[in-house]
């Protein structure tokens, strides 16, 4: 009995592996990649409270980002430049102030003009909803 309890949780953990590894996989060759090298991921509660995090996987020639947060309705709710190559940031969202709404995060490459947009509320929990990747 003890063995098959065992087994189960090496093929738990081998999952497991297998999932987080592949999260973070860089493109093959051949494939083509991001517009903007960014993700948004959740990443659990605090409190009740859902936390996402953004992760930035950028190189010398693309590290200069704006990331901008707004709701519904076009209203700014955050907003701030960073300069940085590769780097990741925590957001947890206060469901008492935002309730039901639907929150944009909108992820800017400052150097090629390129964007990423995902959309979350307080429900999502499997990851991010990418928008559209969009260029100019």
């Amino acid at each position: 009995m003890k063995k098959i309890f065992r087994n189960n949780r090496i093929i738990a953990i081998a999952f497991m592996t297998f999932f987080s590894a592949s999260a973070f996989a860089t493109p093959k060759a051949g494939e083509p990649e991001k517009d903007v090298p960014v993700s948004l991921s959740y990443a659990g509660n605090i409190q009740e409270q859902p936390l996402f995090q953004l992760s930035f996987f950028g190189n010398k020639e693309n590290d200069d980002f704006t990331i901008i947060i707004s709701d519904t309705w076009g209203n700014r709710l955050y907003r701030e430049n960073i300069k940085a190559e590769n780097f990741s940031k925590k957001f947890l969202l206060n469901t008492e102030e935002i309730g039901d709404e639907t929150l944009t995060f909108e992820v800017i490459s400052n150097k090629t003009g390129k964007k990423v947009q995902y959309e979350i509320n307080r429900f999502t929990r499997t990851g991010a909803i990418a928008l559209a990747m969009v260029s100019k």
